[in-house]
């Protein structure tokens, strides 16, 4: 009973596969908002109804790739965490943060499916938000061990952050388990990842074209600027 079943799982596993790698390959050519259940059936030689069994709609399909993206992504970023020195933080920020182009720059239809418009009609379950915060989580842990080690610079003495946010922030402390941290920093953790992640968007989506002779040079200066703002001291 036992081998059987898992030859189906086998079976069952491979065509899922199949079933991912023809709908990034209709992303990249169509776009995700005119991913179709049908046309990953016909590319697959497929009836809908087959296909029907593994995703019941656009939507689960949809949901399966973004999911997968995240977790590429999310797995590259943990091998730069592990290759990086494990005292030198700020090269464990730069590490990650270049880890994100490269995998962004490689991958640039799943990058947008998950960075870019969101796709009209559809609304992003809850399961998402795991592998959507894997990277920023791992970042969030590069500044946690700084501040523990205390390799962290003084935190902003006296900043005041808006009332709004700072009762924001402050919940996002106890949320994300990052109350070493405190709410100043936290915030500029938040805008570092916002301007780390823009910078990328804007390479990706071609609004550099021409700008930069190395856009790599110029990623690498914006991860440094946003180490300072965040406090860690250059290496």
């Amino acid at each position: 009973m036992t081998a059987p079943a898992t030859a189906r799982a086998r079976a069952r596993a491979e065509l899922t596969r199949e079933i991912l790698d023809a709908a990034r390959a209709q992303l990249a050519t169509d776009g995700a908002d005119r991913l179709s259940l049908r046309a990953v059936a016909r590319e697959l030689q497929m009836v809908p109804s087959g296909l029907y069994r593994y995703y019941a709609s656009r939507d689960d399909l949809l949901t399966a790739l973004i999911v997968a993206a995240y977790d590429a992504l999310g797995d590259a970023a943990d091998r730069a965490l592990a290759a990086a020195p494990a005292g030198d933080h700020r090269r464990r920020w730069r590490d990650v943060c270049r880890a994100v182009r490269t995998w962004a720059v490689s991958h640039p239809h799943e990058f947008a499916l998950v960075y870019g418009s969101p796709v009209p009609g559809y609304r992003a379950p809850a399961d998402t938000v795991g592998p959507a915060t894997r990277v920023y989580t791992l970042l969030l842990g590069v500044l946690t061990d700084a501040a523990r080690a205390g390799q962290l610079a003084p935190a902003p003495g006296g900043e005041a952050l808006p009332t709004g946010l700072h009762e924001d922030t402050t919940a996002l402390l106890a949320t994300l388990d990052v109350a070493a941290l405190g709410a100043a920093r936290l915030l500029r953790a938040i805008t570092a990842w916002t301007q780390v992640l823009g910078a990328v968007g804007q390479e990706v989506f071609g609004h550099l074209a021409g700008a930069f002779r190395d856009d790599a040079l110029f990623f690498d200066h914006t991860v440094d600027l946003m180490a300072d703002l965040v406090g860690l001291p250059p290496g």
